[in-house]
């Protein structure tokens, strides 16, 4: 029998992605933007894309699907989320976005939308992707967006850091923690600084101390079962849940300028 190169867990969780893309097509098709939705043609676009929004299920280019999710001066944005959500979930997981725009802006694209406040089958749809695109993100060695970013959007999207750290502290593989030390990497310099590393529109302070007593608490030993990892990330890791002098008069301080 031949083996799965990506492991069950990661084939496992690829296939759930894959039908809740085909769950968003089924639950948002015949989706439109309102009929009287209006946007300025010298900075968004022109009248004959704005007439796309409003005809069902047709493809847009790139650029468009660009311009319509980051523009946030739509009159009903979620009518607006709706209609190109399929394809905006698509581009997502493929990570065509992520190679242009920071993901707490297409997480915020969601949160203006005011998901939550949909109709049952489509909210739950939507709450079904980001979890099976985390778990996928989580399982997979080399994902087309780097986890440390779709926590970035699942945070934002959902308003909430809890079950995305959840999860990720419930799964202890050679990839899940592999992708904790490049998040931590990426993340300390800010931390380190007492920011929180990416522009929230929530409560940043609260996000930041959750996302600190969670590394400090979790991310040591993880740290310590990925090979070649140096000792440098545990320090600082350590410095992070210090506070004043104890930080930066610490042997360890990275001499950080803010």
């Amino acid at each position: 029998m031949t083996m799965d190169p990506d492991g069950p867990d990661e084939t496992s969780a690829r296939l759930r992605l894959d039908r809740v893309l085909d769950l968003l097509a089924v639950t948002f098709r015949g989706m439109t933007a309102r009929a009287d939705e209006d946007n300025c043609e010298c900075h968004w676009g022109s009248a004959e894309e704005l007439a796309l929004l409003k005809i069902p299920d047709v493809e847009l280019d790139p650029d468009l699907l660009r311009r319509t999710w980051r523009a946030f001066d739509w009159q009903d944005h979620g009518a607006v989320l709706r209609r190109v959500l399929p394809q905006f979930a698509r581009s997502l997981v493929q990570g065509l976005e992520s190679h242009l725009f920071r993901m707490d802006d297409a997480g915020r694209s969601f949160a203006l939308g005011h998901w939550q406040e949909w109709p049952e089958p489509q909210r739950e749809a939507v709450w079904e992707f980001l979890h099976a695109w985390w778990a996928y993100s989580l399982a997979t060695a080399d994902p087309a967006v780097p986890v440390h970013e779709v926590l970035v959007l699942c945070t934002e999207a959902s308003d909430t850091l809890t079950p995305w750290l959840t999860a990720w502290e419930s799964l202890d593989d050679r990839h899940t923690d592999r992708h904790l030390a490049e998040a931590v990497d990426v993340w300390e310099y800010d931390l380190l600084g007492d920011q929180l590393p990416w522009s929230a529109w929530g409560d940043e302070e609260a996000l930041r101390a959750e996302l600190v007593a969670w590394l400090v608490r979790c991310a040591p030993a993880r740290l310590r079962a990925v090979p070649d990892v140096p000792e440098e990330p545990l320090h600082r890791i350590r410095l992070i849940g210090l506070t004043g002098p104890a930080r930066w008069e610490d042997p360890h301080w990275p001499n950080h300028r803010y």
